[in-house]
Order: C-alpha cells, then sequence, then structure tokens
C-alpha cells in the first residue's frame, strides 16, 4: 500500500472577507448599502413573506439561513409575517408549499428551490398573481425579481485551487477524484465547473461522480467505488462538493488505510473539527449572514414598492431570464492555517464550538485557542 504523505502546508488561496457579518460590521450591506432597501422607512408597514428552503438535511439551513432571514425581517418590519416551510428536497413537496402560500396570499416569496429547472411556471404564476419572487442562494428559473448568493464559479475555483495547494508540489500531474453535488442543483454544476477550470490544468480526474440529492452515504459508496476501481495508490486527492460527503468520504478512504487531501464546501462545525484534526484538507465558508440577510433586506424593499439597486448591484443570467438584478458575495477558503481569522473572528463559531475534548489537543498544536 502506498503511504501518503501528510497534507502540505497549505498557500495561502483564500480570499479576505471584503465586509464581515452583521456582529462584526456589516449585516448583509445594511451598514452601507442599504439606503435603497427595507431600513430606509415605514417600519409599520406590514405584509407576509414566504420562505422557502430546500432541505433539512445540511446543517445550514434550519441553523443559520431560517433564522438569520427571520430575525432580519423582524427587525426590519416587526408587524410583517413569515411563513416558512422546508422541502426535505422534494421538488413536488416544494411546489405544493409555492402553490399554498400563493393561496394563502403572501406578498413576496424567497425561494430556495430544490431544483431550479421546475420553477420557471410557478414564478410566472406567482408574478401574475402580483407576487413577487427573489431567489435565494439557488438561481431559480422564470421572472425572479432578484437573486442573492455567492459567485458559485468562485466556490469551484476556490476549491480546486486549494485542493492542488495542499497537494504542493505533487499537485502537477496528480491523479484527483471528484466526488460532486447533486444535478439537480444549479449551484452544484457551476461549482464543478470552477473546480474543473483549475484541476484540469494540472492534475488528471481519474474517477468522477455526481450525487444526487448531496446525500452522505452515497458519496461514501462512490469514493469506496473509486478505490476499488482504481486501487489505493490510484489517486492524490479528492474534491468533494461540501462538507457533509466530505465525512462519508473521509470515513471509507480511512476504512482503506488511505490518506490524501479531501476538501468540502459550506464550513460546516464538523468540518472544520475535521480540519483542525488533519482529516479534512479545507473547507469553503460563505458567510451566511451577509447573504441571508441581504435577501431579507430585499424581500422587505419589494413588499414596500422601494427600490432594491443598490441593495443588488451585480446581475445574474437564467436559461429564462437575464439582466436579473443580484449580490453575489464572495467566498473564502478556510485551512488549518486561517480558522481564527475567517470563521471564528467573524463569529460563525466560537473557539469553544470548534475545541470540544476531543480537538482539544488538535487546537492547541494548532494555535487555535
Amino acid at each position: 500500500m502506498r503511504r501518503y504523505k501528510r497534507f502540505a502546508a497549505m498557500a495561502a488561496t483564500s480570499v479576505v472577507l471584503s465586509v464581515a457579518l452583521a456582529a462584526c460590521g456589516e449585516a448583509g450591506g445594511g451598514d452601507d448599502e442599504g439606503d435603497g432597501g427595507g431600513e430606509g422607512g415605514g417600519g409599520s408597514e406590514s405584509g407576509t413573506i414566504g420562505l422557502l428552503l430546500p432541505e433539512d438535511r445540511t446543517t445550514r439551513y434550519e441553523a443559520f439561513d431560517r433564522p438569520f432571514i427571520e430575525d432580519k425581517i423582524a427587525e426590519l418590519c416587526p408587524d410583517c409575517d413569515v411563513q416558512y416551510q422546508n422541502a426535505g428536497e422534494d421538488v413536488n413537496t416544494q411546489k405544493q408549499q409555492f402553490d399554498a402560500m400563493l393561496t394563502q396570499g403572501v406578498d413576496v416569496i424567497i425561494l430556495d428551490a430544490v431544483e431550479s429547472t421546475s420553477t420557471s411556471a410557478w414564478v410566472e404564476e406567482a408574478a401574475a398573481e402580483g407576487v413577487q419572487v427573489v431567489a435565494y442562494d439557488r438561481l431559480a428559473e422564470g421572472p425572479i425579481e432578484a437573486y442573492v448568493s455567492y459567485d458559485n464559479f468562485r466556490v469551484g475555483e476556490l476549491q480546486g485551487e486549494t485542493l492542488l495547494a495542499a497537494l504542493g508540489d505533487e499537485a502537477e500531474g496528480a491523479n484527483v477524484v471528484m466526488i460532486n453535488g447533486s444535478p439537480t442543483d444549479p449551484n452544484a454544476a457551476m461549482f464543478k465547473e470552477g473546480a474543473h477550470s483549475v484541476i484540469d490544468q494540472s492534475a488528471n480526474v481519474v474517477f468522477e461522480q455526481d450525487v444526487d440529492g448531496w446525500q452522505a452515504p452515497i458519496a461514501g459508496e462512490d469514493m469506496t467505488d473509486a478505490i476499488e476501481a482504481l486501487g489505493d495508490d490510484g489517486f492524490d486527492a479528492v474534491y468533494v462538493g461540501n462538507d457533509g460527503m466530505a465525512a462519508a468520504v473521509i470515513t471509507s478512504l480511512e476504512s482503506a488505510g488511505i490518506s490524501v487531501p479531501v476538501g468540502g464546501q459550506d464550513a460546516e462545525l464538523a468540518g472544520l473539527q475535521r480540519i483542525v484534526a488533519g482529516q479534512q484538507a479545507f473547507t469553503i465558508y460563505k458567510a451566511l449572514q451577509q447573504e441571508a440577510e441581504t435577501t431579507a433586506e430585499i424581500a422587505v424593499a419589494l413588499l414596500r414598492g422601494e427600490d432594491i439597486a443598490s441593495l443588488a448591484p451585480d446581475s445574474a443570467d437564467s436559461p429564462t431570464d437575464s439582466g436579473i438584478p443580484s449580490r453575489l458575495f464572495d467566498p473564502v477558503a478556510v485551512t488549518v492555517d486561517n480558522i481564527m481569522d475567517t470563521v471564528v473572528a467573524d463569529g460563525f463559531y466560537t473557539v469553544e464550538d470548534i475545541c470540544t475534548a476531543e480537538y482539544a489537543d488538535a487546537c492547541a498544536a494548532a494555535g487555535i485557542g
């Protein structure tokens, strides 16, 4: 069995956050971009905003996205009502939830689509009834009013760059396994495209598989298949779409006695702990508070008939529409070397969250504390 080197020292590939979270400065653009948004007037206006999130398997949606959005709406519009539903990764369930919100008379819908290609007719129906739709995190199709997310191609680029950095001098000509996200998620396609744009320049993708629904058990099975097909010395690193799947991939690798750099995404707590422990090379941090709060500001502004240009200064194109007013934030690569300067500095997680008893020694060795 080939013995792999411990992760090489990472190059400084992370992008410095141009803005901080609300707790440390910016509240999703509220301080220096909110003049045209919901905070500008009429806090007494009321209305109903629907919030549809795609799944609850990933930690972020219930723990971060939902409370950030609901709390910001409550701050901006105390008399507004928020109707919330989670689709559990089922597109038919989300369609029923969307239809129910129209029936119940919501004014604005924040939609994080399970499957973006299915939404065009939904959004057209909403528009016909005077209900405005804001696409959140994933670019829904149809005549949406605005879109808030991250530069998802750049997310993939960062994943590729940081994975190659983890290989150090062995990156040139390296063999890489790619376990991608769900083919129904438009973001996953952009992550994959961005990653390929970097990896293909110097390394070889020797096994690649998309994972329906971002399901970690399937990702683990795919990794086992890759090991069986390539052998334990047939690859040098593994690209994984997110941290949840990375956990299962790492379990499969460890069961086979293989240690290679593995990268993920979402800066999940368990992923950060694996980074500290040396099991995972990196994750991609997307400051969810600024994304969520900007979306809430846009929804309230639309409810009040206010201009959203300052909140959505960018532009995006979907298969059904072009020039969609957007806000696309910059992602950040997180390694063991910059956890303190990123997720901890922003208050996303505390040192105490990360450095539990199980990880105390590893945190001390890494200078985290």
